[in-house]
């Protein structure tokens, strides 16, 4: 064992024992750890936490926000500090055999790397931090293109450990990769596949944190919460969370209701089935009695009705008067009321329009109110909505079934003895 200069310094002290060189190998080993230790507890607990107070005062609300990864970074710091002072001094510090020594230095040099790779990381989460306080994040986001530089550091911290344990050159180490490129496109084939869809879904803009998006083949339907760089993360509307495979976004297809959220209004597309049974044509008497009943001249333009006109022209008129007078419904984007072909369930009159209030519950209330409204004035207009039979039959048609005739058939004839 090869005495180094702190157990010659320490080797007074013990003179007068037996064992010298043991306590003095001993003690400087204690001393050693014992300032690796103060080491990390100053720069941990006082040091960079100082210095980190001081700059978060500079900006509480952007800096302030990175307080945790700031944090993280601080004791990642620490331990390399450590790292490169046990590294420095260990041929003065530490008493061991050469071969303990070898060990201790790989050792070393090892948690020195990690170190160095999960600072790099740190950095880059701080570096990702900032960039999404900025006022374009939402519409670029770089999720994807963070794990990636993540990704890279790691692996070549990889490389680098394994170049120390072999005692080998990196560059040796790099050209062996040649043989083994299809097992690392097969391993790390969706990671692949997940980088060039982030590319392309950044620089397209085809998603973005919060967006509300609907995936059919995955059963998403929600907002959009983590865009990483091997998966998407949607929170649907019954708070479960779906994961989608990124490329999926780029190879397969999905509806991305942005363009709904920033246009002026939520599309409003409903039907009802009119019995064609209940339509004729309107004579002065029934159009008074409707008159009586509601104020057409507040929804319809007289001149402009044919002549003769149909209760189903009118009510077709009277309700879309109606849409363009409600005031939640945007009279700036397209608005009709329309037919469809007929078919074996009615003639349907579809009312198109947007609400101006796209939020979902206000949307789906302001549909049915306009529903309700125009399915309790059909009458008025002497107009059936058309319905299949539901098994339920009135009182007359419940007293004749409670009461069935009975009638005997295919009787055996009596026998004549």
């Amino acid at each position: 064992m090869k005495q180094t200069h702190l157990q010659q310094l320490v080797m007074p002290w013990f003179e007068a024992m037996p064992d010298a060189e043991l306590f003095s190998a001993l003690t400087a080993t204690a001393i050693g750890v014992s300032a690796l230790l103060l080491v990390y507890v100053f720069t941990r607990r006082l040091m960079l936490p100082g210095i980190q107070s001081v700059v978060t005062r500079l900006s509480p609300e952007r800096i302030g926000a990175l307080a945790p990864m700031l944090t993280k970074l601080n004791r990642r710091f620490a331990g390399t500090l450590c790292c490169v002072l046990y590294l420095a001094t260990f041929d003065n510090v530490y008493p061991v055999t050469e071969v303990a020594a070898l060990v201790l230095k790989t050792i070393g040099q090892i948690v020195l790397i990690i170190y160095g790779g999960f600072i790099i990381s740190s950095i880059v989460s701080i570096a990702g931090g900032i960039y999404n306080q900025l006022e374009f994040a939402r519409e670029v986001p770089i999720q994807g293109l963070i794990q990636v530089v993540k990704l890279i550091t790691f692996m070549i911290c990889a490389i680098l450990i394994v170049s120390i344990l072999l005692e080998k050159s990196p560059t040796y180490i790099l050209s062996g990769f040649g043989a083994i490129a299809a097992v690392t496109l097969l391993v790390f084939k969706d990671t692949i596949l997940g980088f060039v869809a982030s590319i392309q879904i950044a620089a397209n803009r085809l998603v973005t944190y919060g967006d509300w998006i609907q995936v059919d083949s995955y059963g998403a339907d929600g907002e959009v919460i983590d865009l990483g760089l091997n998966t998407v993360k949607v929170r649907n509307w019954d708070n479960t969370i779906t994961t989608i495979p990124t490329y999926m976004l780029v190879a397969g297809s999905f509806k991305n209701w942005r363009g709904m959220q920033e246009s002026g209004g939520r599309r409003i597309k409903r039907s009802l089935n009119i019995d064609m049974n209940s339509i004729r044509l309107v004579d002065e008497a029934f159009h008074t009695q409707i008159n009586s009943a509601i104020p057409l001249h507040d929804y319809i333009r007289v001149t402009t009705l044919p002549d003769p006109v149909t209760n189903l022209g009118l009510f077709r008129r009277y309700a879309e008067g109606y849409l363009k007078q409600h005031e939640r419904i945007n009279r700036d984007l397209t608005l009709m009321v329309r037919e469809l072909q007929p078919f074996n369930h009615g003639l349907p009159i579809e009312f198109y329009c947007f609400s101006e209030d796209k939020r979902w519950i206000s949307y789906e209330h302001l549909q049915a109110e306009i529903m309700d409204h125009l399915l309790a004035v059909l009458p008025i207009f002497g107009l059936r909505p058309y319905q299949s039979v539901t098994g339920q039959f009135s009182a007359n048609e419940q007293h004749v079934v409670d009461k069935p005739s009975i009638k005997v058939i295919n009787a055996a004839p009596k026998s004549k003895d």
